[in-house]
């Protein structure tokens, strides 16, 4: 199996449809690169990742919103065309299979996130708090 993981922000809402009884979430994900070209010019180089998560359970799907940043991981897929300059392209596609919330459009740069939604998970939004500990340090139980 050729596996690929991508992180990235949604470029739109995610669609949800209903196909024969199980749900698809539609989404695209880009990833910006930026880099140094040959002549030490910055560059800007986006790679659209179009994606499938087939689901029985669509709670995450309200929170797949533009400018989500989400961590996806899949099956790859590449459809090969020609463009309307008439050169060959292709279109990157992947068949999620996990797919987890780094942040939301509302949130930018909040904790807030970090879902798992594999198909166990039944709550979409996850929130992580620092616990503080109340027991000395010198009293540790090993």
């Amino acid at each position: 199996m050729i596996k690929l993981q991508i992180i990235g922000n949604l470029g739109k809402d995610c669609i949800v449809k209903e196909i024969n009884g199980k749900h698809v979430i539609n989404f695209s994900v880009a990833h910006t690169e930026r880099f140094k070209d040959s002549q030490g010019n910055q560059k800007e180089r986006t790679t659209w990742v179009e994606c499938a998560y087939w689901t029985d359970r669509t709670a995450i799907a309200p929170y797949l919103l533009k400018g989500t940043t989400v961590y996806a991981e899949g099956a790859p897929e590449a459809d090969p065309y020609t463009n309307k300059e008439g050169q060959p392209a292709a279109t990157l596609r992947m068949r999620v299979q996990n797919i987890q919330l780094l942040s939301s459009n509302r949130d930018q740069g909040s904790n807030q996130g970090n879902v798992s939604n594999a198909g166990l998970a039944t709550a979409p939004v996850v929130k992580t708090e620092p616990v503080a500990s109340t027991a000395p340090v010198d009293d540790l139980p090993f």
